[in-house]
């Protein structure tokens, strides 16, 4: 069903283009159309936890992803499928990536971990992703990396803290293996010259439902049809 092979380009996936054949497939129309798998593989934020651990899964950024390609593609039928697990950081996610992510035959994945990863440092994490990263491009899924969103612990203007280095370390891989990128973090510290980030957080950690929707915005831009 899906492509195998990746590429060294040394270059993020074009956001334009990446998802061609997907969206090609989003188009189709009932009887020849088929179901699109959309994994999100992670930690608490892809999962829809908010503040004092309370989920809220439909105003998640996995859930407005789908809205917004429902809207814009309305003959699709798309599954969103969550594998995402709070406090779970890339080494526990890439123990899982064959029986709990690939098992969904996902046409598309997301991983985003950086914000627990800051728990094993930059090396262990790096070896995780790219574990991920090799084994859902050998089995042909399309993959889609997001650097963290914010903790109000760390001064995102700063260039120097854990999170900005995982970021660089997710920046540096999508260009490796010429996968796509949500770049999240960088999305957040442009934001965060205009107006005060407290505002799109359930707490220090956590994006609140405005956060999520930001995110999604920036996913979108993989789906869209350029044509429109």
């Amino acid at each position: 069903m899906l492509s195998s092979g990746f590429t060294n380009a040394q270059e993020v996936a074009s956001s334009k283009t990446y998802l061609d054949s997907i969206k090609k497939e989003l188009r189709v129309v009932w009887p020849k159309n088929r179901t699109i798998n959309v994994v999100f593989h992670g930690h608490s934020v892809p999962t829809g936890y908010m503040a004092n651990n309370v989920t809220d899964r439909l105003n998640s950024y996995p859930f407005y992803t789908l809205k917004l390609i429902n809207d814009h593609y309305p003959y699709s039928v798309v599954n969103i499928i969550t594998t995402s697990i709070a406090g779970e950081q890339a080494e526990q996610g890439a123990i899982r990536i064959d029986d709990d992510v690939l098992t969904h035959k996902p046409d598309v994945l997301f991983i985003d971990y950086a914000l627990n990863d800051r728990s094993i440092g930059l090396e262990r994490a790096k070896i995780a992703w790219e574990q991920m990263i090799v084994d859902a491009l050998k089995y042909g899924t399309k993959v889609i990396l997001l650097t963290p969103t914010p903790d109000l612990s760390e001064d995102i203007t700063y260039e120097d803290t854990p999170l900005e280095k995982h970021s660089q370390q997710i920046r540096n891989l999508a260009k490796k293996y010429n996968v796509g990128l949500v770049d999240s973090y960088a999305l957040f510290k442009s934001l965060a010259k205009k107006e005060p980030l407290p505002g799109y957080m359930s707490q220090n950690n956590h994006i609140n439902q405005k956060g999520h929707q930001f995110v999604a915005n920036a996913i979108f831009e993989y789906f869209k049809n350029q044509s429109n």
